[in-house]
């Protein structure tokens, strides 16, 4: 894991959790690192045990310069379809920062910067780069707890394993409960689920 810039730079990293989910909402993360910071134990999130995204967790929490993590509600990606709504919740963690980057560095291949700042995309940023590695820990972190307090809410879904993702317990919890306020409606249930719309 490095910084991206060979100068010292203000660089945010920017990912997001849940994209792929049946409910729940899509979570974006933003964090700054010092220029000289170093760890080599952070690393993309979907590499990591969940105990070790916990301790990493608080150690990026500590250790960051600057940092946020925002939400955007199912209701929400119904409305904007998820791309912009990992794209917007990425812009509204950047907006949250108590710093301003000079550059944002994006997970994936896909961005449009609402601020004004420079950005770069990065097909496989979480496993290259350490800022955005901490902040798919983030976003996956809090995107979990979240999940699991909304599962004793709804324990029908299996939520605190599955996390929203279309795993079995949960495709057969849909077609015998039925949809909470937390599904998305418009987001691959109809081809994944018996349900009529």
């Amino acid at each position: 894991m490095s910084h991206y810039s060979k100068t010292p730079t203000v660089e945010c990293g920017c990912d997001e959790a849940g994209r792929g989910c049946l409910a729940g909402p899509v979570c974006a993360a933003a964090v700054i690192f010092p220029y000289d910071y170093v760890n080599s134990e952070i690393n993309d999130s979907k590499q990591l045990t969940e105990k070790k995204r916990e301790q990493l967790r608080e150690i990026i929490l500590r250790d960051a310069l600057a940092w946020a993590v925002t939400e955007v509600s199912a209701a929400e990606i119904d409305k904007m379809n998820i791309l912009r709504a990992s794209i917007h919740a990425m812009n509204l963690a950047v907006g949250q920062l108590s710093v301003t980057p000079e550059l944002i560095l994006v997970d994936g291949n896909r961005f449009t910067d609402r601020w004004g700042i420079p950005y770069r995309c990065v097909v496989k940023g979480d496993a290259t780069y350490l800022s955005i590695a901490a902040a798919s820990i983030l976003a996956k972190t809090h995107r979990d707890a979240l999940m699991r307090r909304l599962a004793d809410e709804y324990p029908d879904y299996d939520w605190a394993h599955n996390k929203g993702y279309p795993a079995p317990k949960h495709i057969a919890a849909v077609n015998r409960v039925g949809l909470t306020p937390y599904h998305r409606k418009s987001f691959h249930l109809k081809n994944q689920l018996s349900l009529e719309f």
